[in-house]
């Protein structure tokens, strides 16, 4: 049943959209590297990669500059309108082109680089490959500032993600897998467009009491 939500939402979304995606295009076509889309390989239903579709908002060699495949806020990497586009979440929007072909879902775990999917702890990485990777899911609603949170830690960015982001946001999507369901699925859409429109909202944790707690370095920022 969730597959045929994923193949309506992402249908009509992809008309109501087009007006958007257009001049879009033509900015990135006319604008910074001129590059409209990044394909970049993500882990998918089964362990299997999957070409990861987004509008380009960095420069082209950006896995192998500073962070890796790891952003940080006020990255250097990020280009002008790319700014834009990452703040306002509609980079991620051609992922709808993933959910028609059956790579994604609308809601499940965010699909990882390799090098932040082994990241996560082994019990995390065999229930997350059980389901279709989402374009929301708990884990993006709930890191929605990751960037920020990455920017304003005091210790190194990329052991701050592997030490303390990585561990939790594994446990969320095992709280997922675990809940996965067609109630889960619709508050998860809802969560995702209140948090869209206000950032700072943490209404998932009385939509969800049951999420797994956040250790206490990260509490300041959830």
């Amino acid at each position: 049943m969730q597959r045929l939500f994923d193949i309506l939402f992402s249908t009509i979304a992809l008309i109501i959209l087009l007006p958007i995606f257009i001049p879009i295009i033509i900015i990135l076509r006319f604008t910074g590297e001129g590059e409209v889309f990044y394909i970049q390989e993500r882990i998918g239903k089964d362990g299997k990669p999957f070409g990861l579709i987004k509008f380009a908002t960095m420069l082209k060699n950006s896995p192998n500059l500073g962070t890796a495949t790891v952003t940080v806020k006020n990255d250097p990497r990020i280009l002008p309108f790319g700014k834009f586009l990452r703040k306002t979440k509609i980079n991620e929007l051609p992922q709808l082109i993933n959910i028609l072909l059956g790579e994604m879902s609308v809601i499940g775990p965010r699909p990882q680089t390799k090098r932040c999917f082994l990241a996560f702890p082994k019990k995390s990485q065999e229930a997350i490959k059980k389901v279709k990777p989402g374009l929301s899911g708990i884990g993006s609603i709930v890191f929605r500032d990751e960037e920020s949170m990455l920017c304003d830690n005091k210790i190194d960015q990329l052991k701050f993600y592997d030490e303390y982001i990585a561990p939790y946001k594994g446990r969320l999507e095992q709280w997922y897998v675990r809940n996965q369901s067609l109630s889960t699925y619709f508050k998860l859409i809802f969560l995702t467009v209140l948090v869209v429109i206000f950032s700072k909202t943490k209404l998932y944790w009385r939509f969800f009491n049951d999420l797994p707690s956040p250790s206490k370095e990260l509490k300041e920022f959830l």
